[in-house]
């Protein structure tokens, strides 16, 4: 493993979900040991805190298909602009959410930094959900269910374009992993856009170590690396339960990790998210636990 300067940003967000409890996934992490653990690897750590993040109770949800789009769309800004500065070509960022919104935010960042290179990125995106609606088809109008259909130039055009570069990822340089539940609604753009969807059948069918070396080779064609969010919910509720959106019929223990692994192994992940964790809902913060875990996997730790 070669050590590298590793930069944490935490993001604490539930203004894109329903229910509070995610904000507080950064802490959560934290509690965990993330920092001293990646240090214990050999990594040296900055951690740069947490941007800000209006509370919901102070403020109203505005527009129902698209609730609360300017206070998301100045947070992913920030985050964009924050992970942006700090982009030095010898470092790389970890972003620790916070409901999936704030990915908008930091892949939209990685994208704008392989830009000035003249490179594209591309995007493996762990996730019980595939995140795709817009606010024409969302159930909800919660913007944790967009931010792909962001990335790809599909959803507000105010979170289409957060750093003058719409879309952020290619399409065909999109992958999915452990998709299991996917609303009616969003599933004429996942099929018609171009993005490539492996669900927990084909993980069942395949084997994950045949789907993550496929994914890779999709997210890395014509790019300069791919950026690496992990919603927690993309692991099975009774190994993940502190999550915002629980679905059964997950990822596993191992499973899990051999994506971080092999995301590490490839050297080409550009960056990675944490996202999603609810310690309001989680057992003895165990799935926080399992996120530092998997953060380390990615980043260089292995059995021997």
């Amino acid at each position: 493993m070669q050590p590298r300067h590793l930069k944490i940003l935490g993001v604490p967000i539930d203004l894109g979900g329903a229910h509070r409890g995610v904000d507080m996934g950064p802490s959560a992490l934290r509690v965990a040991g993330l920092v001293e653990d990646l240090r214990l690897l050999g990594h040296k750590v900055t951690d740069l805190g947490n941007v800000a993040v209006p509370v919901p109770q102070s403020i109203g949800s505005g527009d129902p298909q698209a609730r609360y789009l300017p206070e998301i769309t100045q947070v992913c800004r920030n985050v964009t602009e924050r992970v942006m500065l700090e982009a030095d070509g010898d470092s790389s960022m970890i972003v620790l959410g916070g409901d999936h919104s704030a990915a908008i935010g930091s892949v939209s960042a990685t994208a704008a930094v392989a830009a000035q290179r003249g490179q594209r990125i591309g995007l493996i995106w762990v996730d019980a959900h595939t995140d795709m609606n817009t606010p024409e088809t969302s159930p909800s109008g919660n913007i944790h269910g967009m931010p792909v259909a962001c990335l790809i130039g599909e959803g507000p055009a105010a979170l289409a374009n957060l750093a003058g570069l719409s879309p952020a990822v290619n399409p065909t340089n999109v992958v999915f992993i452990g998709i299991r539940s996917v609303d009616p609604s969003e599933r004429f753009l996942v099929k018609s856009s171009g993005v490539h969807v492996f669900t927990m059948r084909d993980v069942d069918e395949m084997g994950v170590r045949r789907v993550m070396e496929q994914a890779i080779e999709l997210a890395c064609a014509g790019t300069s690396g791919f950026h690496f969010s992990f919603d927690m919910d993309g692991v099975d509720a009774q190994v993940a339960p502190g999550v915002g959106t629980p679905v059964r019929g997950g990822l596993n223990y191992r499973e899990s990790h051999l994506l971080a692994e092999m995301a590490h192994d490839s050297g080409r992940m550009l960056a990675m998210d944490m996202m999603e964790v609810d310690p309001v809902a989680d057992v003895q913060n165990q799935t926080a636990l399992l996120g530092v875990e998997l953060i380390l996997s990615a980043h260089g730790k292995s059995i021997l």
